[in-house]
């Protein structure tokens, strides 16, 4: 597994040690990691117990025998602030050069089975006229952007998944991933839920960046994981799936329920005037996930959310 100690890969990983202790399945992880001792510091319930082996390196770059594997999951990616130039191809290079070397891995080590993750930011912008965007959808990020370095990237990782499993015995299945939520989500990042939350729990007014309309769904980890998992394992070979929620809800209602749960006085203000046109859309058509592998949205976003405060406003005290 790459990406083990991000949001995505460390839940994968809390369900893996929970399957090991109430089913005894006996999974053995072989995880990468840029700082293995502090990933084993900051999470010896994980990282450091029997069954998890750490090796040291970045995806793009590492060299290190892995062993006999069954199963790969790429879940490394890299969302840096691409307004910057060398941000930018840092994260081209992540996610494309980076799901190439663990493509060749997998195979050169008898993997049968691949999960990609890759991101609703393969389609590009959502036309306000489509409520949800199924993996049929033929949009994509503009060429010429160089701000859409993630959502290139994640194009050209699928493709390099599909080209890798038309061939030989590995089968490549890929995940699409929206908006996630859930206890353990970064307070002071790239996550507006976890921003809103950090702000709410601190006594501070939620600081909401633009108008507020932008439409999302979240879907909450422990749901996700079921989903990805199923992916892995039942996933058809070279097919993509919408991964997340499709109820949706506006950055500004967001902010209203965080506050709410949270018992926060102060009430968010957009900080910049509505625009005209519709909101914009990032919603994605689910069909195609719950029919052919039986999963659905199990946790309401109420739910979710006060899963998710309650968590961290014990990780914030402690």
């Amino acid at each position: 597994m790459t990406g083990a100690t991000g949001f995505i890969g460390s839940w994968l990983l809390e369900v893996i040690q929970h399957a090991n202790r109430l089913r005894g399945c006996g999974i053995e992880v072989v995880a990468l990691s840029r700082e293995p001792d502090r990933a084993r510091a900051q999470a010896p319930h994980l990282f450091d117990v029997p069954g998890v082996t750490l090796i040291a390196g970045d995806v793009v770059n590492f060299e290190a025998d892995v062993g006999a594997i069954d199963l790969c999951i790429h879940a490394a990616t890299d969302v840096a602030d691409t307004t910057k130039a060398g941000d930018r191809l840092r994260v081209f290079d992540t996610g494309v050069i980076g799901t190439r070397r663990m493509l060749d891995l997998a195979r050169a080590n008898g993997a049968s089975r691949f999960l990609l993750t890759s991101s609703g930011a393969v389609y590009g912008t959502q036309p306000a006229t489509l409520a949800r965007t199924p993996e049929t959808f033929s949009g994509a990020p503009d060429p010429l952007d160089v701000d859409t370095a993630y959502g290139q990237s994640k194009r050209a990782a699928e493709w390099l998944a599909a080209a890798y499993g038309q061939h030989g015995d590995l089968q490549v299945s890929i995940a699409r991933i929206y908006a996630l939520l859930g206890p353990a989500i970064p307070l002071d990042g790239p996550f507006a839920a976890g921003n809103f939350i950090r702000d709410a729990l601190a006594g501070q007014q939620i600081a909401i960046n633009g108008d507020g309309r932008p439409l999302r769904s979240y879907l909450y980890m422990a749901d996700a994981c079921v989903w990805l998992l199923r992916i892995l394992q039942r996933g058809e070979r070279g097919a993509a799936y919408n991964v997340g929620s499709e109820h949706e809800i506006s950055i500004i209602e967001l902010a209203r329920a965080v506050e709410r749960l949270c018992g926060s006085p102060l009430a968010a203000m957009p900080r910049a005037q509505a625009k005209d046109g519709p909101p914009p859309r990032y919603i994605p058509d689910t069909t195609k996930a719950r029919t052919a592998l039986g999963v659905d949205e199990f946790t309401s976003l109420e739910c979710a959310l006060s899963k998710t405060i309650n968590w961290s406003r014990v990780a914030v005290t402690a």
